[in-house]
Formats: structure tokens, C-alpha cells, sequence
């Protein structure tokens, strides 16, 4: 019979399946943008980029050594704070 091992997300690893597909526990990062959050509830954001665009996205993020998702956070919050009194 074939042995197979799978991996948890990191950071996943005293989660329950349920706690972490939900959200319910939050996310633990050592990124100073993600850890005011860290308290927070989490929601997931699923977007559809050209492969073009996520490509190029990606390789800045790299060459910066930052996270697509904590470029994104960092973008969202700027973009609300600026739109927030219309």
C-alpha cells in the first residue's frame, strides 16, 4: 500500500480542517503590515489577474522581498483611507 503524507499550510499546524477553512483562527505572520491584523477575523479574496499582469506582479514582489499578499493588504488600506469620506 503507497504512504501518503501531506503537509499543512504553515502556520496551520494547531488549526482544526474547519477553523482553518473558516477563518476563525487568525493568521499569524511576522510581517509588521499583517500583525495589526493578526487579531483580526480573516477573509479570503479571490481574484482573476492576466497571467501577464500576475507574473509581473509577482517578480517585483520578489525583487522587493515582500509578499503579494501583504502588497495587496498595504493597497487596500491606502485606497480605503483615500476613498473613505465620498
Amino acid at each position: 500500500m503507497k504512504r501518503i503524507t501531506v503537509r499543512q499550510p504553515d502556520g496551520a499546524r494547531n488549526r482544526t480542517a474547519d477553523e482553518w477553512v473558516s477563518g476563525a483562527v487568525t493568521h499569524v505572520s511576522a510581517n509588521e503590515d499583517t500583525q495589526k491584523h493578526s487579531k483580526e477575523k480573516m477573509a479570503r479574496l479571490t481574484i482573476d489577474l492576466p497571467a501577464d499582469l500576475h507574473g509581473l506582479f509577482k517578480a517585483a514582489c520578489a525583487y522587493q522581498r515582500t509578499k503579494m499578499r501583504d502588497e495587496i493588504v498595504r493597497f487596500i488600506e491606502e485606497w480605503t483611507q483615500k476613498h473613505r469620506n465620498l
